[in-house]
């Protein structure tokens, strides 16, 4: 069964900053370090553009996880879309829109997965969706400070 659900985040940061900060492979791993992942292939660092790969090693949820992702549609500074086309869950599609906003933008992000294992997979989904929903926020808020503290340093 597929799982879906979406998170909005503002952030106070002109759409462009904010957009090229989501496709950051730095950022992300910076977002990301209390779970010690690191970008092991592909594109390790700077901007990762359409039809560009990176496999991602990292623990979540006490489990160590390799995944590759494929960003599979790219509107700038608008609209990116990345897909697992390696790892651990049966599929994974991660949609980032952005919009100007009164005051800066606006971050949607639509994911929709599909838990591994078949039927067994059913058990956990709950679980996944918890985690990955706390996961998308941290790593959102993380960047929204970024953004901001980018546009206060100037």
């Amino acid at each position: 069964m597929t799982v879906s659900f979406e998170r909005a985040t503002r952030v106070r940061a002109p759409i462009d900053r904010v957009f090229d900060l989501a496709l950051s492979i730095d950022a992300h791993l910076d977002s990301m370090s209390g779970h010690h992942e690191r970008a092991i292939a592909g594109v390790t660092s700077g901007r990762i553009g359409l039809g560009e790969d990176v496999t991602w090693r990292a623990r979540h949820l006490e489990i160590r996880w390799t995944m590759t992702s494929r960003i599979v549609e790219l509107d700038r500074p608008t609209f990116f879309a990345d897909e697992q086309v390696r790892g651990p869950l049966a599929r994974y599609r991660h949609e980032h829109s952005f919009t100007i906003v009164d005051g800066g933008s606006q971050v949607v992000d639509r994911v929709s997965f599909v838990a591994p294992y078949g039927r067994l997979g059913l058990l956990v989904e709950p679980i996944l969706r918890w985690y990955l929903r706390r996961l998308i926020d941290r790593r959102n808020g993380f960047l929204a400070r970024a953004a901001e503290q980018e546009l206060g340093s100037e």
